[in-house]
């Protein structure tokens, strides 16, 4: 027996991706979509799988709900096999992990309240719960005034709550996220995006959502995995693969909307060794990310830096920002050694030639 306070067992992932390989058994020499993928989906929180197209993503997503079925390995969903499941235990799994279509996917010829409806029709829920269920929904996506209305009289954004009530209409522990917002403008996403924060806080669903837009990740997710290939390259808290990205793709992804990429008038004219003005990338984050560190950086070592660009924002509820300036020659090592001194991290982008 030990001393102390007994430790509290860590929650148990909603979704759990072990070792996992889907191969396309039409495809010529059998192309791999997925290559052993691990992945744990924690329980609660919203979850983003992002990569490009034909990456593998939507293959991942569509194995939770039992739509596409693993060559090797084994799914679980909340604490069950989700490989083996079959009729009515597929049926139930189904109705757990509800789902969110990329092209909204109602019928024409039913309003906004039967497509609702529709899920619930099937599973046999008797006539006088549906009522009552689907006019809940409608209220809690904020379309209550057009229940009464088609698919062809919505907008995409009417259109994608729509979808999203549908999905919600079983009551799921889970909520699959299929490019919910890839068809909207950015407007609309950002209402969507909000809309899926609140029912996560409200409803306490796990999220998980896939996407190709680095963006979404930053404004909803709390943890995210990047997929190429078939492979998650990396994976962790969305704030840490921000604020220290590893592999390239990753990288990639975020130049577009963390202040990372260059102007080309300036990339054009970097050269990766050199003694001239070096190119240098400050990463700001937690408490430092509004730190006057330029203004140190000339008051305490004399040095003139120009910015050349950069961003703050906040990532899950925490600011993160990123400079990309330029440095005078023969000054790059005492400035680093200065950022460094301050936790700050430092990457050399190259000189100017």
């Amino acid at each position: 027996m030990t001393n102390g306070s007994p430790k509290t067992a860590p929650e148990q992932p909603a979704i759990v991706f072990d070792d996992v390989v889907k191969v396309w058994p039409n495809s010529s020499g059998g192309a791999k979509a997925l290559d052993r993928v691990s992945l744990n989906v924690p329980a609660g929180g919203i979850t983003g799988v992002i990569g490009r197209s034909g990456a593998g993503k939507s293959t991942l997503l569509r194995l939770v709900n039992g739509l596409e079925r693993v060559t090797s390995g084994r799914v679980e969903v909340l604490g069950r096999d989700a490989t083996a499941a079959r009729g009515r235990d597929l049926r139930a799994l189904r109705r757990d992990a509800g789902m969110i279509f990329q092209h909204f996917n109602l019928l024409a010829n039913r309003t906004v309240r039967a497509n609702i409806a529709l899920p619930l029709e099937i599973a046999g829920t008797p006539r006088s719960r549906i009522g009552p269920r689907v006019d809940r929904l409608i209220d809690l996506v904020g379309l209550t005034p057009l229940a009464d209305r088609y698919p062809a009289q919505l907008s995409g954004g009417q259109k994608q709550r729509v979808g999203i009530a549908r999905a919600l209409a079983t009551e799921p522990k889970v909520l699959l996220s299929d490019e919910a917002t890839s068809a909207l403008d950015p407007e609309t996403t950002q209402a969507v995006l909000a809309l899926l924060r609140d029912i996560n806080r409200e409803l306490g669903l796990t999220i998980l959502l896939i996407t190709h837009e680095m963006a979404v990740v930053r404004d909803i997710c709390q943890h995210v995995a990047v997929i190429e290939a078939g492979r998650i390259v990396e994976a962790g808290e969305t704030y840490g693969i921000f604020a220290n990205p590893q592999h390239a793709v990753t990288k990639s992804f975020l130049s577009g909307v963390t202040g990372t990429a260059l102007p080309g008038f300036i990339a054009r004219r970097i050269v990766p060794d050199g003694t001239g003005p070096a190119i240098l990338r400050i990463t700001f984050a937690g408490e430092r990310a509004t730190d006057p560190v330029l203004s140190r950086i000339g008051s305490e070592l004399g040095v003139e830096t120009s910015i050349l660009s950069g961003t703050i924002e906040e990532i899950d509820g925490r600011p993160f920002g990123n400079l990309t300036v330029e440095l005078p020659a023969g000054t790059l090592d005492r400035v680093q050694a200065f950022l460094h001194a301050q936790n700050l991290r430092t990457e050399v982008l190259g000189h100017v030639g």
